[in-house]
């Protein structure tokens, strides 16, 4: 695909040579240069531009589905994808056959492309200077540079080695920091994930006035216009979930200290992202926040949501397509406490009939269209924060008690000081992530390579987490 891109460019430059001799052709600007140049000289059209951004990361190449509701799941075993579903080569590790191959490919072109915007983005608050007070370009390219290292981290943790294992030294993937045509060199991982961390210090410095840190999150009102920079800043990288990302590219590489540093730095601040309440896990039946958007550090707006929820989760779908585990896994996961919230609110038997065991409701319609949770799709919440301070913690009690603190709000019970710290923690992991993409990502953090088959009542399945790099990439290497 870049060879591809770089073969236009070269044509499009010895056009312009040919055609230079001509005085009318140099009078006229070309059309994207004439839309840059309108886009960047007022401040809605650069806030369009970064607007632009956020809806690329919530397509359903990247976190509007892929990598959350569907591909990335399935490799984490989460559903019964048997041989008669159309997913289920994803389910197998197949690779090289389909949809798995064109899955992967999107994944990565969507990954990369939105990389390449960021990059012309950055490069044209350069040159276009002045246009924009110096706060909110600050703002601007703190989220910009924050988005370029969340796309990178999670590429690498897709299709690069097991970071946990020697495997950090070999070489992984490409990293782009400027808006070039030509390719990059693979970097090893750990080279790779030092640009990850180097991208989000500068994000941290560049969004230390971030209005989060003043007056919170501060959710604008159902129907109210919303202005990014003071309203609804958990829908942006802003600087608390750039901390929460420090925490979480740390304890990859394996830095405990600093992991814990950052998790503990945004436990402090805790309170502007407040539990969900039990009236809203237990008692709203028309329209409860599922997704718990109170806690969500970072997550996007996917207006597809509930197209894709049809056409992946809804009862409706045959039982041979359905995204939906066995009910026994199912059980074994929330070890068939009704009391969790998580369990309660998200699985139920459909009313109708048409399934005799619980489907996924967790992005399923509401009826009060006006909610500002509709759509939403967490991408970095506080629990997760939680989790990584308690396996970060030298003293085993004092991970239990980060454990427990995410345990009472969720309806259960305190564990004892005495149980396994990564035991417990295996087992939260798979209840709180379901449908937001992130075991996968455990599993390979912590080479756990057998995992319960999700396509089987008993029984394990091995892992494969070599997952290759795009045919489009690779051929020109």
């Amino acid at each position: 695909m870049k060879r591809k891109y770089i073969k236009i460019m070269a044509l499009l430059i010895a056009t312009i040579g040919i055609l230079s001799s001509c005085k009318k052709f140099l009078d006229v600007q070309p059309e994207d240069k004439v839309l840059e140049t309108q886009l960047f000289s007022t401040k809605q059209g650069i806030k369009t531009v970064l607007n632009g951004l956020y809806i690329n990361l919530a397509g359903n190449q990247l976190y509007g589905d892929n990598l959350t509701l569907s591909t990335i799941e399935i490799l984490a075993q989460r559903y019964n994808v048997p041989s008669t579903h159309s997913l289920t080569k994803i389910g197998t590790y197949a690779y090289t056959d389909n949809p798995t191959q064109s899955r992967l490919e999107n994944i990565w072109t969507g990954a990369y492309s939105t990389i390449l915007n960021v990059n012309t983005f950055l490069e044209n608050l350069n040159r276009y200077p002045g246009v924009l007070d110096a706060k909110t370009e600050k703002i601007y390219r703190g989220e910009a540079t924050a988005m370029r290292a969340f796309l990178h981290f999670d590429l690498l943790r897709l299709y690069g080695p097991r970071y946990s294992t020697a495997d950090s030294t070999k070489m992984s993937l490409p990293y782009y920091e400027t808006p070039q045509s030509s390719i990059n060199p693979l970097l090893p991982a750990n080279g790779f994930i030092q640009k990850v961390i180097d991208d989000l210090n500068t994000a941290e410095s560049l969004l230390t006035e971030d209005e989060i840190v003043t007056t919170g999150v501060n959710i604008a009102a159902a129907n109210a216009s919303v202005d990014f920079l003071k309203n609804n800043r958990n829908y942006r990288l802003n600087y608390y979930a750039v901390k929460a990302l420090k925490a979480r590219v740390f304890l990859y590489r394996g830095d405990k200290v600093n992991a814990l540093k950052f998790a503990k730095e945004v436990i402090a601040v805790s309170n502007v992202f407040p539990w969900t309440t039990t009236a809203n896990a237990l008692s709203e039946k028309q329209n409860p926040d599922r997704v718990f958007t109170t806690e969500m550090m970072f997550g996007i707006t996917n207006t597809q949501l509930y197209a894709r929820y049809l056409a992946l989760f809804d009862p409706g779908v045959s039982d041979a397509n359905i995204l939906a585990p066995i009910t026994a896994r199912l059980n074994t996961v929330y070890e068939s406490n009704e009391n969790d919230y998580r369990f309660n609110l998200n699985w139920q038997i459909p009313t109708t009939g048409v399934k005799a065991y619980k489907t996924f409701y967790k992005y399923a319609d509401i009826i009060d269209k006006t909610k500002t949770f509709r759509f939403t799709i967490p991408l970095v919440k506080i629990s997760e924060v939680y989790f990584i301070a308690a396996e970060s913690e030298p003293v085993a009690a004092d991970g239990i008690a980060y454990l427990n603190t995410v345990r009472a709000n969720r309806g259960l019970t305190a564990l004892a000081t005495t149980v396994n710290v990564n035991t417990e923690l295996q087992k939260e992991y798979q209840k709180e992530f379901f449908g937001e993409g992130q075991l996968f990502y455990y599993y390979k953090r912590r080479n756990i390579t057998s995992v319960p088959n999700g396509s089987a009542a008993s029984g394990n399945i091995t892992i494969n987490f070599a997952v290759p790099m795009p045919l489009s990439e690779s051929l020109y290497r």
